[in-house]
């Protein structure tokens, strides 16, 4: 492992500080080493497997569990039945899985499985191995767990497999069995249904044989040339501190490097494809500006290398890669590329549990990507993110929301996980720069990277970074936006003039309390802001249009539903709450008076 990671490792190992509801913070670790032999004639391949793992927690485990992601493409499994009964099925999924024949379905079958030279039972249950230790393992020791498989690269469908729509051969992500994650809420050995992942942080050494007229890229780093022997290649990768490991396969791929920042090589795997040539080459710098942008507004990237590469059904993200489909408009050829570059910083370095979180990954995400790409690519959009509050408007008030506590598999439809974790995760982010101020979400952000990368934080942890970075009570903030489907709704009751002032009744009408910006126009021409601070804040945030002299009234109690002030000497010609619209009110019609 590599000075860098060590230290980083030293201090997750052995740090106590409080943290994750207040259990002392630790996480395990899983260092794997594998080899496969692939057939690309009947598109099979054979692995062999070590996984040194170390037991970190405070708890004895009689008992561990896989992840076997490739059994999922089989009829009848939950993925296929999950996408035929949803209500709105994922285009690309629907009854295909359900269509597939034995040659073309996916499978991981383990044919043996030993701990410490011992044999262990084990059952397979649809995409989880349940293993019974054959010795449990202790608080802090490790124990080496050997098995052998087969597998099959099912036809592509979601994500992973083989020949898809673009005639990539090989997108082999979630193609090797994969210890589940341990931790203070204790196992999360999730059946995969199309959604989100969790991992354990280790080294990785990959050895693939493949065909040698194909071209590997992906995770980690490539360790000498490959070697040839008997028409084959073998490609050997090293991967330090991932939490995954994916790799994609074509005979016919072009391969770019273009040079990144900070030393990092970019590396770009595309078809030879004279329709798409063009744009990929485009995007290799436009790729650069974007990480150094992510370096200056998140945190620096740690690794040696990022490889884009065209491959899978959309864009996913993975460790040091993405696999994102190619044949694209040049503009939404950047935007995937953007968001999933983003995901390294809020997934594969913070590393939330996306099942249970899938806001903080994917929302935090859209936020940072958006306002990338309007710097990186001059857009000049006032509201980077504004998409995402319209988005979020629908589903607030379409009275099908679900809470983003919601497991990511168990939402009632596609529809609401997909705003919910992509638009309000978004909005949360943008919001919060309304209620603390900019200049404190872009410390909080990162802060938040600085302390919990490598750590996989919870939203507690984030909530609290931003308490600290702000000096503001922030609880409300998370529980009623995140954890509810309260709604924001403020309204100008009345303005009424009264001897020569103006008496302004504010009314909240939605169950989330916020602070409120109030912006008023005078019928002479002057301007003025008045800023009304949430009791429960217990704070309040600077001035954010200095230009504007502004008034700090007193603290307006939640439980109150109405809230007065007076404006003295003047006559109001225009008020109006947050012109910024950053606050996610549903019913904006009402947060303008104009005088008659």
């Amino acid at each position: 492992m590599k000075p860098f990671f060590k230290a980083l490792w030293l201090v997750l190992c052995v740090a106590t500080l409080q943290a994750q509801n207040s259990t002392s913070y630790w996480q395990q670790n899983a260092d794997y080493k594998m080899n496969i032999d692939v057939d690309v004639e009947n598109w099979q391949y054979k692995g062999s497997q070590e996984i040194t793992y170390t037991n970190n927690s405070p708890d004895v485990l009689d008992r561990v569990f896989y992840h076997l992601y490739f059994n999922a493409f089989q009829p009848g499994s939950e993925m296929d039945v999950r996408s035929q009964t949803i209500g709105d099925p994922d285009s690309r999924v629907g009854s295909r899985i359900a269509a597939l024949t034995p040659s073309e379905i996916g499978y991981i079958k383990p044919l043996s499985l030993t701990q410490d030279g011992a044999k262990v039972d084990y059952e397979v249950v649809g995409t989880i191995l349940e293993v019974d230790l054959a010795k449990p393992i202790q608080p802090g020791e490790s124990t080496l767990l050997a098995m052998e498989w087969d597998a099959q690269v099912p036809v592509q469908i979601r994500r992973s497999g083989r020949n898809n729509k673009e005639g990539v051969a090989l997108s082999m992500s979630q193609w090797f069995p994969k210890l589940a994650e341990y931790d203070f809420q204790g196992w999360h050995a999730d059946p995969y249904i199309a959604r989100e992942f969790h991992g354990v942080w280790g080294d990785f050494n990959v050895s693939i044989s493949i065909d040698e007229d194909y071209i590997v890229g992906g995770t980690g780093y490539l360790q000498g040339e490959p070697k040839k022997r008997r028409g084959k290649k073998t490609w050997v990768f090293d991967a330090p501190d991932v939490h995954d490991f994916t790799w994609a396969a074509d005979p016919n791929y072009i391969h770019d490097t273009y040079p990144g920042p900070n030393g990092v090589v970019l590396n770009f795997y595309y078809k030879d494809n004279p329709d798409i040539k063009e744009n990929w080459k485009k995007l290799q710098p436009i790729t650069a500006d974007l990480m150094v942008y992510f370096n200056k507004h998140i945190g620096p990237y740690p690794y040696k290398q990022y490889s884009v590469i065209q491959g899978g059904d959309g864009g996913m993200e993975y460790a040091m890669c993405t696999l994102i489909t190619g044949e694209r408009k040049f503009g939404s050829l950047v935007g995937v590329t953007a968001h999933e570059l983003a995901h390294t910083w809020f997934q594969f370095l913070l590393a939330t549990n996306e099942a249970k979180h899938e806001w903080m990954d994917e929302g935090f995400t859209v936020y940072i990507s958006s306002l990338a790409e309007n710097e990186v690519l001059n857009e000049g959009k006032e509201n980077p993110v504004a998409g995402s509050y319209r988005g979020y408007n629908f589903l607030a008030t379409s009275g099908q929301e679900q809470p983003a506590t919601t497991h990511a598999d168990r939402y009632d439809s596609n529809r609401s996980y997909g705003i919910t974790a992509y638009s309000k995760g978004a909005v949360f982010m943008a919001q919060l720069g309304y209620v603390i101020g900019k200049e404190n979400l872009d410390k909080t952000i990162k802060r938040y990277f600085e302390e919990w990368a490598f750590k996989h934080p919870t939203p507690n942890d984030f909530i609290r970074v931003a308490e600290k970075v702000s000096g503001m009570e922030l609880d409300w903030y998370l529980t009623d936006f995140m954890q509810t489907t309260n709604t924001i709704d403020y309204g100008v009751q009345s303005v009424v003039e009264e001897n020569g002032n103006t008496k302004v009744t504010l009314q909240r009408i939605g169950l989330m309390g916020m602070p409120i910006d109030v912006y008023v126009e005078f019928e002479d021409g002057s301007k003025a802001s008045y800023y009304i601070p949430l009791q429960m804040m217990r704070g309040e945030k600077e001035n954010p249009t200095p230009a504007v002299n502004r008034t700090v009234l007193k603290d307006w109690a939640w439980a109150y539903p109405t809230y007065e002030f007076e404006i003295k000497g003047k006559k109001v010609k225009r008020l109006e709450i947050d012109p910024s619209k950053l606050m996610a009110d549903i019913a904006p019609e009402n947060n303008t008076h104009t005088a008659e």
